[in-house]
Parts: C-alpha cells; structure tokens; sequence
C-alpha cells in the first residue's frame, strides 16, 4: 500500500531540506576559500547576479509575468533586506571560523528561533527550554573560544548572523503559506542584486584570475539552489518536522573543511558541536511536542 500523501509530502520535504544543506555547506567552503582573494561586496554581487539570472531563465518561461504577482511585497523586502545581511555577515565571518565550526554555531538557528518567539510574540517557553538555549550558547562559546593569538572579534559574528538567519526563517515559514516559492526566490535574488549594483563602483576589484570568477560564480549557484530548495522543503512539510535534519549541515561542512583545507577539529571543538546539536534537537521536540 502506497504511503498516504501527507507522509509522501513530508518526506519530499525532508529530502529536499537535506540537499538544501549540502548546497550551503558547499556554499560556505566555498566562501571561506575566496575570502582572501575576492572582495566581500563583488562576491555577494556576483552571487545574486548569477541566482537572478538562474531563477529567470529556469522560471520566466514556465510562469512569465505570474512570477512577479505578490501580495506581500513588503515581507519581500524584509526577506531579500535579512538575505542580504546574512551574505555579507556570513562572508566575513568565514575568512576567520572555519567552516565546520561556523556551521555548528549557525545550528543555533532553532534555538534562536524559540527566543525570538517568546521576547517577539510573547510565546510561553518552559524552564527546560530556557535551559536548552544556554548550553547551545555554551555550546557556541566553546566552538569560538580563544585559541591563542588567533582569536579575532569577527569570530563572533556568526552569533549576529544566528539571530539574522532565525528572522529570516520565521519569515519564510510564513510566507510559504500565501507566496509562491518562486516568487519568493525571485525577489530574493533580485532585491539583493539591486542593492549590490548601487554599491558596485565602491567596492570593484579587479581579478585576474578566472578561476577566481568561476569560484565566485559558484557562489550563486550554491545558494540558488539551496535557498530554492529551502523553500521548496517548507512548502511540502511543517518547520517542525524539518528542522532536526538541519544539522546534516554540520556533518557535510565538516567533510568538506577536511577534504579542502586539511582541517579536523579538536576535542573541545567536538564537544562543543555536539552540546549545539544536543540542545537543538532537544529544543525542537520540546516544541513538536
């Protein structure tokens, strides 16, 4: 007997928000690796310009003008305005965290979305929860501790940028019920275009090297993707059945860290990675159940 359609819908969901992660730990690496070389304004451009001329060409000729029909174009530009915040901050960051660390801190997100509700919509969070939230930013202290000389402030903006992304989240979750997910990441990619483009003759380098630019394309298409996929996998499943599966994240960004810059993590930064995890996924059944 067939799985009923429910069951079929949530599991495209998690599938779906499972490659969603491999496209942002690739993402990620990637970023970390052009951080030196590529400035962070022509790198987020060159990301927004290759996502709105992707979304264009694989979505304009199915839909046309429909993909421009909104009735939320002010949650538009809140969403595009935390999309744009989250590159940059994100881009910066990974020039001084390592990639598999920085994507542990960013599993905070859920964490982060539980205090948002309760200091925002004035959601009742229980003792327990309270609890969860500290050990996950226990958690996150242990990953960016100071190792020596290399501690840098910038090692703190992923806590900025779990906030952020928490925003950005609730966001989507409810703009998923009206919005089309195509509409959705079409004004994403072009609001975040717009505003780079007006900032461009500011922030221009020249680069020489083409692999360089293919490296920096590779940007756009990672998170094209991933953010198409995000948005697909809450249109086909509720948040709280997704967000467990978050932290693949942790384990592909984790292999690619090794795989690209050699780097393994140390005993501390282990425990640290699996406090986050443990909270978060505590934290979610507590408000599944």
């Amino acid at each position: 007997m067939a799985p009923p359609a429910s069951a079929r819908h949530t599991a495209l969901g998690i599938a779906l928000l499972v490659c969603a992660t491999l496209c942002f730990a690739l993402l990620d690496t990637t970023s970390q690796y052009v951080g030196p070389a590529v400035p962070v304004l022509m790198a987020v451009w060159l990301r927004y310009l290759t996502q709105t001329l992707m979304t264009t060409a694989l979505l304009w000729p199915q839909r046309g003008r429909a993909l421009l029909r909104t009735r939320a174009p002010g949650w538009h530009l809140a969403r595009g305005v935390l999309m744009l915040g989250s590159s940059v901050v994100a881009y910066i960051a990974l020039r001084h965290v390592p990639v598999g660390e920085f994507t542990a801190i960013m599993m905070l997100v859920p964490l982060a979305v539980t205090l948002l509700a309760a200091l925002m919509l004035r959601e009742r969070v229980s003792a327990l929860t309270w609890v969860l939230v500290v050990g996950g930013l226990a958690g996150a202290l242990i990953v960016i501790r100071p190792k020596g000389s290399d501690f840098h402030g910038a090692m703190l903006l992923p806590l900025l940028l779990v906030v952020v992304n928490a925003m950005y989240q609730i966001l989507t979750s409810r703009m998923v019920r009206t919005e089309d997910p195509g509409t959705i990441h079409f004004y994403s990619g072009l609001l975040g275009l717009l505003c780079c483009s007006l900032l461009l003759p500011w922030g221009w380098a020249p680069m020489a090297d083409g692999t360089l630019w293919a490296l920096a394309g590779l940007l756009g298409v990672f998170g094209s993707v991933g953010h198409y996929l995000l948005i697909q996998a809450y249109h086909h499943a509720p948040a709280s059945r997704l967000t467990p599966y978050l932290y693949a994240q942790i384990a592909f960004a984790t292999l690619a860290g090794w795989a690209v810059f050699g780097y393994a993590p140390d005993a501390w930064t282990v425990a640290g990675i699996a406090l986050i995890a443990l909270c978060g996924w505590l934290g979610v059944r507590l408000r599944s159940a």
